[in-house]
């Protein structure tokens, strides 16, 4: 069953969310969590192992740290999201992506256990997001300094895994 959700409002985001949610096309966000991992997927399993270790530039993450970053991110988003929902008013923290990379160990995987961990992370964010009532969809908290709507961490999952394989496609591929 399709669920649309609506684009969020401004005011339910920082400003520089905005570069993530921009990047998203429909409003039936969880096909598009699942159509965004298929070509994650795609994309990935398409390049050799030294795409995968490639780094365009000194202090720059590789493909497979990137791969960990997303589903890193992603469970921190749907956390947020749940804490939400549940109307848990606590502010919560931001987080450091990069000093989470360095201790990562994705480098020394293989990168179908990075994609079989992002397909099971998406799962469960499937998972959670399709409980979600209209109101709890519109619920905000506080977020790294900001408020932020459960809506808003949908869009920004799909969002960043977008910017990223962007990122590859632009800087990684030659």
């Amino acid at each position: 069953m399709s669920i649309r959700f609506e684009r969020p409002l401004a005011s339910e985001h920082a400003p520089y969310h905005a570069r993530y949610i921009d990047l998203v096309q429909g409003e039936y966000l969880l096909e598009e969590f699942q159509r965004s991992l298929e070509e994650t997927q795609a994309l990935v399993r398409s390049l050799s192992e030294d795409n995968l270790l490639f780094r365009y530039a000194e202090g720059k993450w590789n493909i497979k740290e990137i791969l960990l970053h997303i589903s890193d991110a992603e469970r921190i988003f749907a956390y947020r999201a749940l804490r939400f929902a549940r109307q848990d008013s606590t502010p919560l923290s931001g987080f450091d992506e990069n000093s989470y990379v360095p201790v990562s160990g994705a480098s020394e995987r293989e990168v179908e256990s990075l994609l079989s961990e992002l397909a099971t992370v998406r799962a469960a964010s499937i998972a959670l997001f399709r409980t979600f009532t209209p109101e709890m969809l519109r619920a905000t908290g506080s977020a790294s300094n900001s408020t932020v709507s459960v809506r808003t961490l949908a869009y920004l999952i799909v969002g960043h895994e977008t910017h990223h394989r962007n990122v590859i496609k632009e800087r990684y591929l030659h």
